[in-house]
């Protein structure tokens, strides 16, 4: 049997504060997910066992929500916007520069852990298309130049 790698206490507040909430289940785990980056399986075992709500009922609420997610992510989360007026202003030619540059497709992370790929429907900054969201910062009308150069300052950052 595999051991946990994951420290379940650190749940140990949430859970107290709201295991008992009815209609608390989301809240939950977007606070379990702001302690690890993402809901790990012990924890969502950990959630089922406290709430009294099948592990699959919160499989099947987590996986209804596209902000949850169920493996680790990078340093650097790009969220690269394939919403209609990035599409007309050659989001395409984006992704292929990340691809090209980090060496990994859509929902991938690359192999030093420093940035994941997740292309997402609409950012909601359609004037500043073709538009990507890296963590909490936007960067937009971005060209192959422009989107090499940001993700070379976030790589020689991390060193």
């Amino acid at each position: 049997m595999e051991k946990t790698t994951v420290d379940l206490s650190l749940l140990s507040d949430v859970l107290n504060e709201y295991a008992a909430v009815k209609g608390s289940l989301i809240t939950i785990l977007q606070h379990t997910q702001e302690i690890y980056g993402y809901l790990p399986k012990e924890a969502i075992e950990l959630i089922s066992d406290q709430t009294g709500i099948a592990a699959s009922e919160i499989i099947g609420v987590a996986t209804f929500y596209t902000q949850f997610r169920f493996e680790p992510v990078g340093k650097y989360l790009i969220m690269l916007c394939q919403g209609t007026a990035c599409h007309v202003n050659s989001s395409e030619l984006i992704l292929e520069t990340i691809k090209d540059e980090l060496h990994i497709e859509d929902g991938e992370t690359t192999e030093d852990g420093l940035f994941s790929l997740k292309c997402v429907a609409c950012l909601g900054c359609c004037s500043l298309s073709p538009v990507m969201m890296i963590n909490e910062n936007t960067y937009g009308s971005l060209t192959p130049e422009k989107t090499k150069k940001i993700l070379k300052e976030l790589r020689e950052a991390a060193v």
